[in-house]
């Protein structure tokens, strides 16, 4: 492996922001690990980057992020592969219309929108320390909630799709802050970035984009930007020097914004990283 070659892991690569993402990274010189969930799409989104970046130095690493044991075996695929890894992008997300547990019995927006990504940096966590300076981009939403943190299964109350995406979301806040403050001075960086409203595939065909996000499409589509557009401020927050050594902060387009009032609560933060641990079964045992 050539180490003056960057490498970067992108989760959700296979379509839209991802893999808009992915193709910018290896346009850029990067090496890229694209994580997808469909072996199929995920070929052929592998061979287009691979013919527009002109490189063949882009991988597929296949895995279903609900599955807490899939993402362990991803991560042990990834380690196997890369001697060194300097970025890890969170992008993968989904939505459903209806409560969906995963194959460990999570509702399965919080498992892949911010369980997943828990679980995968914390795995991978060693060797971007390893390689710092080393970066981790969480590709958040803007959402005005908080996380009801005695269920958060949605075992108890009735399931409502867009609180349930954004209260999963918000915990990619709760992650990202408590994180940068665990990270301080050892040349990881952690931040949140919302991209901005796209054209998206969001939850795939039985998902958010079903027929909500259709309906949006066909009325104003025209009017969003494209995946390629949402991805420059994302990719720039990944690669740019400005933002060499910056961590902890909440970002669309470069500027700040500001976090709902539960991320911004210390306590809570930790609440979430607790909990998140022992639902992936993180949890120091005594």
């Amino acid at each position: 492996m050539n180490q003056s070659v960057k490498t970067a892991v992108v989760t959700g690569a296979n379509s839209g922001l991802g893999k808009a993402i992915a193709g910018a990274l290896a346009r850029q010189g990067y090496r890229v690990g694209m994580v997808v969930r469909n072996r199929t799409r995920g070929e052929a989104a592998l061979a287009e980057i691979r013919a527009t970046a002109d490189t063949p130095d882009i991988h597929l690493f296949v895995a279903d992020l609900a599955d807490q044991g899939a993402i362990r075996r991803l991560a042990e695929e990834i380690l196997e592969r890369f001697e060194r890894l300097h970025l890890l992008v969170n992008n993968a997300g989904t939505a459903f219309p209806h409560r969906r547990p995963s194959p460990d019995g999570i509702e399965s927006a919080l498992a892949v929108n911010h369980l997943a990504p828990f679980l995968l940096t914390h795995l991978l966590l060693e060797r971007l320390a390893e390689s710092a300076p080393a970066r981790i981009v969480n590709v958040g939403t803007r959402i005005d909630t908080a996380m009801d943190l005695s269920d958060p299964n949605w075992e108890r109350r009735p399931y409502r799709l867009m609180q349930a995406y954004g209260q999963s979301k918000l915990g990619n806040l709760h992650f990202t802050f408590e994180l940068a403050r665990r990270l301080a001075g050892s040349g990881v960086t952690v931040n949140c970035v919302f991209p901005g409203i796209f054209r998206s595939n969001l939850g795939g065909t039985d998902g958010a984009q079903g027929r909500f996000w259709r309906l949006v499409d066909i009325l104003i589509g025209w009017a969003l930007p494209s995946p390629d557009k949402a991805a420059r401020p994302i990719v720039d927050l990944a690669v740019s020097p400005e933002w060499e050594g910056v961590s902890g902060r909440y970002l669309t387009r470069g500027k700040d914004l500001k976090a709902p009032a539960q991320a911004r609560d210390a306590e809570a933060n930790r609440q979430v990283w607790e909990m998140s641990e022992r639902m992936t079964g993180l949890a120091k045992r005594p």
